[in-house]
Parts: structure tokens; sequence; C-alpha cells
């Protein structure tokens, strides 16, 4: 985990480098202070020793000139350094998520996630600067002001090593403790984030129904375990600064005692123990130092071994001998295909059909019979359990996932636009596409009339999630990039079943207007959108249940026939 760690100061080295150097002339300078006032009483003072004084002035007035641009660099090129660091894990794991299955999102909280790239990430910045920082500073000060120490007075040196080994022993035991205490207050962190996103991207609905309270007392509920997984950590924080720092008293006070005494013995001077006093504050304050690192170290490290979970989540991957599939025709073909959750419950088994390029395929019956994971198998959102799936006779198992999704296109009943413009919005996955390419893909979706009579026009910004746009609106943005994109394969799931009759109508030519030309499966609940199509599967949960035109099945007067009068009855709709 360190060398892993430590991987990442390599680009900043040089940076590196100059911060621990400076740091180490800041603690040569902090050890010239003490030497210079035992000078002063020892000499100068005594022996009136006038010039002796103001050149000792001035050499200290030069070191703290010196020790002020020090700090300044430590200071802020040490946290740039750090920043930068961060800067740099955040992109990796912003790199890697871009390639992890659904199946880690499905299983792992928004806010959650949030928390591990933003939060822990801030802790490991600050445990990659003031860390080697703090560990190299204490190491000079303590090896330099033990040297000076022991040549003031061994005997008293000696006695104030005493206490060191028991303050050691006491970070290692207390180690374990806090590293446990950190990991369960940082998944209480994610737990409220997750709960924080989760009622910000509802309020619409919580406002709706009234249920302020209850989204209130759910958050205090998580709040209150953040309070007591806190506090537990601050224990543990609290039991080792206290500890520690009563061991620290308790050798000032016997080094005080033993100091005395010894000048009441005349074996040193009042000078030579007042400049060793000196130096044992800054004898202490590495130590002192070293006893916050331990808990710098545990924080930072847990949120580095958080960070570490994601980025060792295996990413979707090719086969090694995967190819570019290029631009296909579009025949599909599923050869007894089965697929199950990490649970092991299976939601398609052995199910086989075939689609010829160009055709509409159609996917209806009860929720659950999984519908819609047939159109996330095609593009490999989900990685079948057994069987295959064939595009133009090609198993998709053996080409690039890049070239697969490239022949997708996918219009989903919750239409997701980024927070950004219209026009970016459309041109989303077709980068290189001109901007006379966005507007025909535009009129195609029969939305052109509508961004031209916005005050902003394509440069109208569409919110979060695209809350300032109506939902046919949306639908028909997404249907704009779909067009945009020219997919030979087309996935409509549940295209329009989120709208009303009238607005259903009209993008439902728009629908038809993409389709054309272009294999297309479509996943519908309102059964006067699938009439047309070529075949029907009727999927149930125990696979397909039924196959064929509307009117055969409607004739055979099985599943399907009982779904369209119950639709029927329900939307009034009449058969053409």
């Amino acid at each position: 985990m360190l060398k892993r760690f430590a991987s990442y100061y390599r680009p900043h080295m040089k940076l590196f480098i100059a911060d621990l150097v400076c740091a180490f002339l800041l603690s040569a300078c902090d050890l010239f202070y003490p030497a210079m006032t035992r000078r002063m009483l020892n000499d100068s003072i005594p022996n009136g020793d006038l010039k002796g004084l103001l050149i000792i002035a001035a050499a200290l007035l030069v070191l703290y000139l010196i020790k002020t641009g020090l700090n300044y660099f430590v200071l802020y090129y040490g946290h740039v350094m750090g920043v930068r660091m961060q800067a740099d894990m955040r992109r990796d794991v912003f790199d890697h998520m871009q390639k992890l299955p659904l199946t880690y999102f499905d299983n792992n909280k928004t806010g959650t996630i949030m928390s591990r790239i933003i939060n822990d990430l801030m802790d490991v910045s600050e445990l990659a600067h003031h860390g080697p920082e703090d560990l190299f500073v204490s190491f000079v000060m303590l090896v330099g002001s033990f040297a000076v120490m022991a040549s003031i007075c061994w005997q008293l040196t000696l006695i104030i090593f005493i206490g060191i080994p028991v303050m050691v022993w006491l970070a290692v035991r207390k180690r374990r403790s806090m590293h446990d205490a950190f990991i369960v207050t940082r998944a209480e962190v994610g737990e409220i984030n997750s709960s924080l996103e989760n009622s910000i991207s509802g309020i619409r609905v919580s406002k709706a129904y009234t249920n302020v309270e209850e989204e209130s007392r759910g958050f205090a509920e998580g709040n209150s375990r953040f309070i007591t997984a806190r506090s537990r950590a601050y224990k543990v924080m609290g039991e080792f600064h206290a500890t520690n720092g009563l061991i620290g008293d308790l050798l000032m006070l016997m080094m005080y005692l033993a100091g005395g005494l010894f000048c009441f013995y005349e074996i040193i001077t009042v000078a030579d123990f007042v400049a060793f006093t000196l130096y044992i504050t800054l004898f202490m304050t590495p130590i002192k130092r070293l006893v916050s690192f331990v808990e710098q170290y545990q924080n930072g490290m847990t949120g580095f071994t958080r960070f570490c979970e994601i980025m060792d989540y295996p990413e979707e991957t090719d086969s090694p001998d995967a190819e570019d599939i290029g631009r296909v025709k579009g025949e599909i073909e599923f050869r007894n295909v089965t697929f199950s959750y990490e649970d092991g419950r299976n939601v398609i088994e052995d199910m086989s059909f075939s689609l010829p390029a160009g055709k509409t395929l159609a996917l209806v019956g009860p929720s659950g019979g999984g519908k819609t994971t047939v159109c996330h198998i095609i593009p490999r959102f989900y990685n079948i359990s057994s069987g295959s799936v064939l595009i133009d006779g090609k198993d998709i198992s053996e080409v690039t996932l890049q070239s697969l999704r490239r022949n997708v296109g996918i219009v989903a009943q919750d239409v997701f636009l980024f927070n950004s413009t219209i026009y970016d919005n459309i041109a989303y996955g077709t980068p290189g596409a001109t901007r006379e390419q966005v507007v025909e893909a535009a009129k195609r979706a029969d939305i052109h009339d509508y961004i031209t009579g916005l005050p902003n026009g394509y440069e109208t910004l569409v919110g979060e999630r695209g809350v300032r746009l109506s939902g046919g609106q949306k639908q028909r943005v997404a249907i704009a990039r779909a067009f945009l994109k020219n997919p030979p394969v087309l996935i409509l799931d549940e295209a329009t079943s989120a709208l009303d009759n009238a607005s259903e109508a009209m993008i439902q030519r728009s629908l038809e207007e993409l389709s054309r030309g272009r294999t297309t499966i479509v996943v519908a609940h309102r059964l006067t959108t699938v009439r047309k199509a070529d075949e029907i599967l009727v999927i149930t949960d125990e696979g397909i249940a039924e196959r064929g035109k509307h009117g055969e099945l409607i004739e055979a007067g099985g599943v399907y026939s009982e779904l369209w009068k119950n639709y029927i009855t329900v939307d009034g709709a009449e058969e053409k």
C-alpha cells in the first residue's frame, strides 16, 4: 500500500525534494536559536561584549528572514504538490470508473462514490504533503537537538529519553483502534452524502407528497449514526493525545527537577540549563508532531485504502483477441442465453431468437420478465452467464466494447441529459459533428422549431438532468442525439411510456422515422406502439411465451391477446 501511495510522488519529485530541502533548512534554523541564547548567556552578557551581542542579533535577524521565505515555500508549494497528487488520484479514479461495469454502480450509491473521490482524497492530499515533511523534519530535529543536548549534559538527555519508548508503544497500541474508528466514520460520511444526494434529486417528489418531515427524519438518523461513529473516533484520539500529553509533561517535570538539582550541585551552569530547556522544547516538538502524524497517517491511509478499493475493482475488458467489428448491418441472434445477477437468480434462462438486419422486434410482457435486461445485454452492459449473442454472425464477446457500442443507439424511458446546453446534449457521443449535422438531427427529431424559439436557442442550458425541459422535449433531445449518432442498431426501451397520449403520438412519429432502415428492438407496455413490429416476443418469468406478428398473436388467444384486451380496456385503444 505504501509503495502504491509513494508512486504518486514520482511526477512531482522535483517539487517534493525542494519541499524537503526547505523543511530541512527550517529545522536547521530552529537549532541555531538555543545555541545563540547559550552563547549570549555564557559569553556576551557576562563579559560585556556588546559587539558580540549585536552580531548575534544580526545573525538572528538574517535567520528570521530566511525562515520566512522557507516557511512560505513549504506552506505554499508543499500544499500545491499535495493538491496535484490529489488531482492525479482523482483523474485516475475517474478514468477507471468510466471503464467499470454497470454492476458496480448498481451495487454502490452515488453519494458514497462521491465521498470517496472528494472527501477521502482531500485527507490523502494532506497526508501526501505533511506526512513525509513531518517525518523528515522530526528526524532532523530529534537527531540535532539530541546531539546538542548530549553535548551540554548527557545525564539530563538520558533522563528525557526514558519516556520515548513509552510514547512509541502507546502510538503502536492505539494505531489499530484509530484505523477501525476512521473506517467506520468514512462509511457513515458516505451514507450521509448518499442520503443527501438522493433527497436533493427527489426534492420535487418529497414536496409533491408533503414528505419533508420523513426526509428530515431519515437524514437525522444518518446524521446521528455519523455523530456516534465520529464520537468513537474522537474518543480514541482523545485517549491517545491525552496520554501522550501526560507522558510529555511528566518528562518535562523530571527534566526541571533533575536540571535544578544539577545546577544546585554545579554539575551544569544556569546558562547551560536555560539552553538545555530551549533544546528540550525543540526536542519535544517533533515528538508531538510524530504523535499527530499517527492520527494524520490513519486518516489519510484510510482514505487511500478506500480509493484503492475503487481502483482495484475489475474493469470491463475486451477478450485478448477482440476485433473491431466496424459498422454492422445489424443482424442479431440470441443462442440459448442465460443471465443471472450476482445473487445467482436467473433473470433470463435459455433464451433464443433471431432478428434480421433492418427489422423491428418488440418485447412485451409483464414487468420483471427481463425485457430491459435483453436490451442491456446487446451492448454488453451486462455479460451473460451462458450461451452467446451474435451480431452479423460475430459473437459480441469477441469484439471490442467500443466498436460494439458505437453501433448501438439507445433511447430509454428515463432520459438523462447533462447539465449543459441543448446543443451539447444532442452532440454528446458524436464529438466530431458539425453544427449543420446537429441542427439536421434536431429537425428530424421535430424539436428544431422549439429550440430556435428559445431566447438562447441551442445554447439554452437544460438544467440538472434536463429539469428545465418537459418530458416530451427531453425525449426529442434524446432522439436527436440518436439521429446524430446514426447507429445501425437501435434500442427503444419504454421510450414513450412516461408521456401523455398526445405527446406519445407526436414522439412516436419521430421514433418511426428514427427506426427506418435500422435494426430496432422496442420494449413497450403501450401495445399500440408495437403493432407494426416485424415480430413480437412475449416474455414472462418463464422466458419467451409467444412470438409472432400482432394479428397472429391476437388470433392465437394467448398471453398477448389477454394483454391487448386489458390494454384497450384501460387506455381505450382501438385496433386499426
